[in-house]
């Protein structure tokens, strides 16, 4: 372990009514059911670096609903996935498409394939547009990790519903072959066409997840372009700084307690294969070293047992620093990007929160 690299190592007993169901450390947990393993009591130890190895038992709350208190007390395995990128992304796509359908079950909209300006996007219509939102739109960025497509389907299909407005989702190029500004430029190139049609202040921008930090890189590089920016900025589960992984990451997997948990290197900046050659801090790429003076209105949405909790806070609070109307909600226990599980009652909360904002903020004001 690194000087100053703080690892929470993680032992938490997760119940529900009478059933135990243990997260145990990755030599023993998926391996073993003996009792005597799982660990009953906290206990925690800092070491001369600052180190934190801790222990904790963590029961489900009940502040939660029953069908999110299922999910959480759901066991996963710490084995590592070992998996190819072909295979990473054949299963994400085999996931999200299987997944849009649920959603247009209970969020009926029309999906179509469209390029625009050269970029391949997929545009989700509400069934019918009212005549005072035909001149709003609304332009998602995927997450993914940068490196597939996991919400082109899952974060539109409930917003188009919901706001009763068009969102385009840009397919933008994939790392590791198309590294960063890849992805920043073919969203500038799909933003800069809508411009010809609608005004700055109709359109919001929005992600989740690698999908939330292109959101904010695209910002930032608007306003170095002298482009004007978007009305409204939706950041759901994201991070601004490349050259800091901050503590949540290192204390929670993409399942929360469970699951494989990857410590954050201390030595290089996060997801090297997205970063490529760039400095960590570059002002685009790691927009909490920008100037985010002047942005638009955004929502910033996260949970407790969220990986990026604390990068999603970290940048909320760089633009309240900068004076920008940044609202932040951060949902009870739930894992990293929640709402793509549309079954969830929390989902639908979440759905409605990002859709009023959008509804409310759209057209409220022109962006500089």
């Amino acid at each position: 372990m690194g000087k100053g690299f703080c690892y929470m190592r993680r032992k938490v007993c997760l119940s529900v009514a009478m059933i135990a169901v243990a997260a145990m450390p990755a030599v023993t947990r998926g391996q073993s059911s003996d009792s005597q393993n799982i660990p009953q009591k906290d206990s925690s130890y800092i070491d001369a670096d600052g180190t934190a190895h801790v222990t904790r038992v963590v029961p489900v709350p009940k502040t939660i609903s029953p069908e999110a208190q299922r999910v959480l007390a759901r066991p996963v395995s710490d084995a590592p996935t070992e998996e190819t990128l072909a295979e990473r992304r054949s299963k994400t796509d085999t996931w999200q498409t299987g997944a849009g359908a649920e959603s247009r079950k209970q969020y009926p909209v029309n999906v179509e394939e469209q390029t625009i300006a050269g970029v391949p996007t997929k545009v989700i219509t509400p069934l019918t547009v009212a005549d005072n939102k035909r001149d709003r739109v609304l332009i998602n960025v995927h997450g993914g990790g940068f490196n597939s497509d996991s919400g082109s389907l899952t974060e539109t299909i409930p917003l188009a519903n919901l706001t009763g407005t068009k969102v385009i989702a840009v397919l933008y190029r994939l790392a590791p072959e198309h590294p960063f500004p890849a992805a920043v430029e073919g969203t500038i190139a799909v933003y800069k066409e809508v411009l010809k049609t609608y005004k700055p202040r109709n359109i919001a921008l929005y992600g989740t997840s690698a999908g939330a930090v292109l959101t904010g890189e695209v910002a930032v590089k608007l306003r170095q372009l002298g482009l004007p920016l978007p009305g409204a900025l939706g950041i759901f589960s994201g991070f601004g700084d490349f050259s800091n992984p901050g503590d949540s990451i290192a204390i929670y997997s993409l399942s929360g307690f469970s699951g494989p948990l990857v410590p954050p290197s201390q030595s290089g900046p996060r997801d090297s294969s997205y970063v490529g050659s760039t400095d960590p801090r570059d002002p685009v790429l790691s927009p909490l070293y920008a100037d985010l003076s002047g942005f638009p209105p955004t929502l910033f949405i996260t949970s407790t047992r969220d990986l990026l909790l604390s990068g999603t806070t970290i940048l909320h609070r760089a633009f309240l620093r900068a004076g920008v109307d940044a609202q932040l909600v951060v949902f009870e226990a739930l894992t990293h990007a929640f709402w793509n599980n549309v079954h969830l009652p929390e989902s639908k909360e979440a759905y409605q929160i990002m859709a009023d904002f959008f509804n409310k903020k759209l057209g409220a004001a022109e962006i500089r």
